[in-house]
């Protein structure tokens, strides 16, 4: 993708110059996205400052401070854009080998990365961050059971699933029921909970 050439330029001091030092913003909220999305996944946020992430990105904390409210605004902007191509959702046009691509791939990311425990950081820092339990509902929460409803909805049209099923209800029980395991110990998150999880499901959804 181009960029454009009317798009507004910021200051970005310890960065790659290009003509007299500016570059466009969404080039430099690029660069801050990376290094705060390679942070939270090597580290956590507990030690991510906005005086650090200014060093890596080379991004003045004026600038920081203008684009994110709080630490864990730009954590969770961060972690989430480490994250969003891993989450994605397929649409092969089968619901079911669609859900268990997704949910194998959160999964893996949940227990097999620091994913899950940043996750489970983030959502405990916004207990008392009000500025990211925003950005939390808006950018990650949100958007990822938009993601879900809206592949639910394509298999109704295509008959898939019945046309009087709530989609919404249906993403609280996949990935609700995925989080609850994730608080249980000793109730392990594996590949077989989340085929079983599947087939039950949809056994009780599908069309007939």
């Amino acid at each position: 993708m181009e960029n454009n050439p009317t798009a507004p330029v910021v200051d970005a001091p310890g960065a790659r110059s290009r003509g007299r030092g500016r570059r466009p913003a969404d080039e430099v909220r690029g660069d801050v996205l990376r290094a705060v999305g390679e942070l939270m996944l090597s580290e956590g946020i507990a030690d991510l400052t906005f005086e650090r992430v200014a060093r890596l990105s080379g991004v003045s904390k004026t600038t920081l401070y203008k684009w994110w409210p709080s630490k864990g605004a730009l954590a969770l902007d961060g972690y989430f854009h480490a994250v969003q191509e891993t989450l994605a959702f397929p649409d092969t046009g089968d619901i079911r080998a669609d859900l268990l691509d997704q949910l194998h791939a959160f999964v893996r990311l949940m227990t097999t990365t620091p994913g899950g425990r940043i996750l489970a950081e983030l959502i405990g820092e916004s207990q008392t961050d009000k500025d990211l339990a925003v950005a939390y509902r808006a950018l990650y929460s949100s958007g990822r059971r938009a993601l879900a409803g809206e592949r639910l909805v394509r298999a109704q049209e295509q008959g898939q699933v019945r046309g009087d099923v709530d989609v919404q209800v249906v993403v609280d029980q996949l990935w609700g029921a995925v989080y609850h395991r994730l608080l249980i110990p000793d109730e392990p998150l594996t590949d077989g909970f989340v085929e079983s999880l599947v087939d039950n499901l949809l056994g009780g959804i599908a069309r007939s």
